[in-house]
């Protein structure tokens, strides 16, 4: 299993970027406090998004934070990213590893007590379940809530007590405290951080709740 750390895991997606520079607010964030960047993208063509990738991953070279690419192995391949976050739709973990690599950074997300149960965590680094809470950035009818969060988390580190296991899903400032005392590792966001007007002011001031909470 590779060291990752989730903690504060920022998601630029074109969709909700206020038509800013995805390199830019990821290279905004990751100089702020975030600590993992993913790229999704559920819009563009291929081309489009193998040159977003490529821009997003250049732009966080000299931060050294890891760069992950959403469901498409392909794109991760081509812009030489750090890894990929998959869902419950998307190639298995298992094929994932097999084309990335033992280095790669593979995360998946975990939605039921039924898919926490049958996760390969062989094949993982990181999982996040959700959705926590109602969020406009996805198509999400339901939300676990905190207990339900605490529920299934608690069967991924049943079975992989040093993976770490975050939190996706309605995250703000107003409820980030309550799930790390819960035990969520990280917290996954997109609005909270790329929909804001001060970019710099809205990571800064996330990373340092985290912090306080973990004290």
């Amino acid at each position: 299993m590779n060291q990752v750390d989730v903690s504060l895991y920022g998601i630029v997606d074109p969709n909700r970027s206020k038509g800013r520079s995805l390199a830019e607010l990821a290279k905004t964030s990751a100089e702020n406090g975030a600590t993992l960047i993913q790229y999704r993208d559920k819009k563009n063509d291929i081309r489009s998004m193998i040159e977003n990738a490529k821009s997003i991953k250049q732009s966080l070279q000299a931060t050294c934070v890891p760069f992950i690419v959403n469901d498409r192995i392909d794109i991760a391949l081509a812009s030489g990213a750090d890894g990929v976050h998959l869902g419950q739709e998307d190639m298995s973990a298992e094929d994932a590893r097999s084309l990335l690599g033992t280095d790669a950074i593979i995360g998946l997300s975990i939605k039921t007590i039924e898919q926490a149960e049958n996760a390969p965590i062989e094949f993982l680094d990181y999982a996040f379940v959700g959705g926590v809470f109602y969020t406009q950035s996805k198509d999400n009818k339901t939300s676990v809530g905190i207990h339900g969060w605490i529920e299934i988390a608690s069967i991924l580190k049943r079975r992989s007590p040093k993976m770490p296991v975050g939190a996706i899903a309605g995250i703000d400032k107003t409820n980030i405290g309550s799930l790390f005392e819960a035990g969520c590792d990280g917290v996954a966001m997109i609005s909270s951080l790329y929909m804001a007007d001060d970019v710099v002011k809205a990571t800064q001031t996330l990373a340092k709740l985290i912090d306080e909470v973990r004290k």
